[in-house]
């Protein structure tokens, strides 16, 4: 048997692909499909099956694609209903190729089709080797019950997902592997571990929502605290039970000179500044939008921009260009029309005015706030990790949040931001420079650095 997961980082999302018998089944692949066509032609494998978990809501799928370029059968849940030829299974079904044997458990709870497949290999016995459990079970959490937009309440779904866990997964032998959709980082769960997988008995032991109780106070427990759902997560959703298009078929961005760019802007195009936090502090086109590669790109992209706004890039070079197109696609944004030829030299060049936000370490962070010099401190952090520890002068904005709360910040006075790091507290300055805000500094290395340095904090 050939196994392999392919884990994304910036989506936190891991496929898989099982090859045996000179054919493949890929599990929940990610929009661009070249990488399990290459690792296919690589173990002589011909992809006969794409087999889908569920209708994704993070992330678009290549589901499609892949299929096209392959032959291969799409398999969903009965309940997902998709828009396009695909198989739909039910409870016991089974895919056979090779020594492997993949059997289909309807596991509805995460949203109403989903599914987990059981992977047995001839070889070994009739028991199973591992479980794909997609959003269904993650390693230390379980999915969320409220991003199905709409089909069934979240407390039905809850319940559902407690009979899922309950018969189908818990029943299961200690030693079977769990591997997931999602690892942390993900927003389809509340506390997913950074392992990418487990074991049963593992998840038996130290999962919060596995331990023993009542379906009520399950429902109670995985419905409380739930952080709101981005605005794309639905769109995503709905591509994905449509069939989205091929990869291949966008335009490619177009170069732009800093004239064009700026005749873009003005007709209403985004400016996306990709670059890293300390070249977009010192210096970046006035307006931008700075998200940096480096991080979680995609779902923050997908979640702080309009889904039909066009786009042009700002980057380091070509290669990161192409990153960045593909990037914002796996979570449906298409409308790139274009980059700034020259990056940022060019628009210096030019002689149009360039931007600059204040970058400090915690510890001038720290002498500020004792000398009475920073009067707004604002943490972009989520709420559990406020909650964990933050600086008491601080006021508590989530990211996601921010835009729609500038208004309750004094723009005449200096304000600070800080985040875990440094990288969404970048994005935080770009978004109220865009409202603006003038007096912006860049926590760098956030409370982890704040932390480290032994700088108190409370709870």
């Amino acid at each position: 048997m050939y196994f392999k997961q392919f884990y994304l980082g910036c989506l936190a999302q891991a496929s898989y692909m099982i090859g045996s018998g000179g054919e493949a089944a890929v599990i929940d692949p990610r929009r661009d499909v070249e990488e399990y066509l290459k690792e296919a032609e690589r173990e002589g494998l011909a992809i006969r099956h794409v087999i889908e978990t569920h209708l994704h809501a993070d992330f678009v799928s290549g589901h499609r694609e892949l299929a096209e370029r392959t032959g291969a059968r799409i398999y969903f849940g009965a309940e997902a209903r998709a828009a396009f030829e695909h198989v739909a299974v039910s409870e016991g079904d089974e895919v056979r190729f090779g020594d492997i044997r993949l059997r289909f458990q309807e596991t509805p709870g995460h949203t109403p089709e989903s599914i987990c497949v059981l992977l047995f290999d001839r070889t070994l016995g009739g028991v199973p080797q591992a479980v794909f459990t997609g959003d269904t079970l993650f390693i230390g959490d379980v999915g969320r019950p409220d991003l199905a937009g709409g089909a069934g309440s979240t407390e039905e779904l809850a319940g559902k997902l407690y009979d899922s866990l309950h018969q189908k997964l818990l029943v299961l032998p200690d030693s079977v592997t769990v591997y997931p959709a999602h690892g942390a980082g993900s927003l389809c769960g509340k506390n997913i571990s950074s392992e990418t997988s487990s074991t049963i008995g593992q998840q038996r032991q130290f999962n919060y929502a596995l331990r023993p109780m009542p379906r009520e106070e399950f429902v109670k427990l995985v419905t409380a605290d739930l952080p709101e759902a981005p605005a794309y997560f639905s769109r995503d959703a709905a591509l994905n039970r449509g069939g989205p298009g091929s990869l291949a078929d966008l335009p490619e961005p177009t170069p732009l000179s800093p004239a064009q760019v700026e005749e873009k802007k003005s007709t209403g195009a985004l400016l996306l500044d990709t670059r890293p936090s300390a070249a977009f502090g010192t210096g970046h086109v006035p307006g931008s939008i700075h998200i940096g590669l480096s991080g979680q790109f995609a779902s923050w992209a997908g979640t702080l921009l309009p889904p039909t706004a066009p786009i042009v890039l700002v980057a380091e070079d070509r290669d990161r260009v192409a990153e960045a197109r593909t990037r914002l696609a796996r979570v449906g944004l298409e409308n790139v029309v274009g980059y700034l030829d020259g990056e940022i030299l060019a628009w210096h060049q030019s002689g149009r005015p360039l931007a600059a936000t204040e970058q400090i370490a915690v510890d001038e962070l720290s002498r500020r706030l004792d000398a009475g010099e920073t009067p707004q401190i604002l943490d972009v952090r989520r709420p559990g990790e406020w909650s964990a520890g933050h600086i008491a002068q601080a006021s508590h904005r989530p990211l996601h949040e921010l835009e729609a709360h500038a208004q309750e910040l004094d723009r005449d006075s200096p304000v600070a931001i800080i985040c875990a790091s440094g990288f969404r507290s970048s994005i935080a300055t770009s978004l109220l420079e865009r409202a603006g805000f003038t007096r912006l500094t860049n926590v760098v290395g956030g409370m982890n650095a704040w932390h480290a340095a032994n700088l108190p904090a409370v709870t």
